[in-house]
């Protein structure tokens, strides 16, 4: 397998612990996505128009603050991306990340996790904001709790 890393966007803890899992079944290094001014309880609450989230993910142009871009992306070939599903596609601080570095050349696969949406046209939404020579792989969704061997037959077939 080529070098792999799992890079990820965790709100609420839910997608950080499908990374961690994956990285362990993947034999891959870890890195967390974090943002500049961490997201709040408030700032997640979907049902409030005023909420943080509810006004970046209204205007797909926004690009929050990234707490650190030292993520060794050239060391890898390949990167698992993760991130809970936000109105239905990525947070827009996914395309914060991936227009803060170069992935020409690489394979990016997405999973996420979400409370009852699938990808939608998340891996559609994100292509803007990477290298036209970039591989984005849609992956699978990561609700619930898989075992190491389950993530481990899902890597396999991905025949990367």
């Amino acid at each position: 397998m080529k070098k792999a890393l799992v890079a990820y966007f965790s709100a609420s803890g839910v997608t950080a612990k499908a990374a961690k899992a994956l990285a362990e079944a993947a034999e891959a290094d870890l890195y967390e996505i974090k943002p500049e001014i961490p997201y709040t309880q408030a700032d997640l609450n979907w049902m409030d128009k005023r909420s943080r989230s509810s006004v970046e993910m209204n205007n797909q142009a926004f690009r929050p603050a990234l707490a650190n871009r030292d993520a060794k992306i050239k060391e890898y070939d390949m990167v698992f991306l993760g991130f809970p599903i936000w109105w239905y596609v990525a947070p827009t601080i996914i395309n914060t990340f991936l227009e803060s570095y170069d992935f020409s050349g690489k394979t990016i696969v997405l999973f996420a996790t979400s409370g009852g949406s699938g990808f939608g046209k998340t891996a559609d939404a994100l292509r803007g904001s990477v290298a036209s020579d970039t591989r984005l792989v849609e992956g699978r969704m990561l609700n619930g709790c898989l075992s190491e061997t389950e993530l481990r037959s899902w890597v396999k077939t991905l025949k990367l």
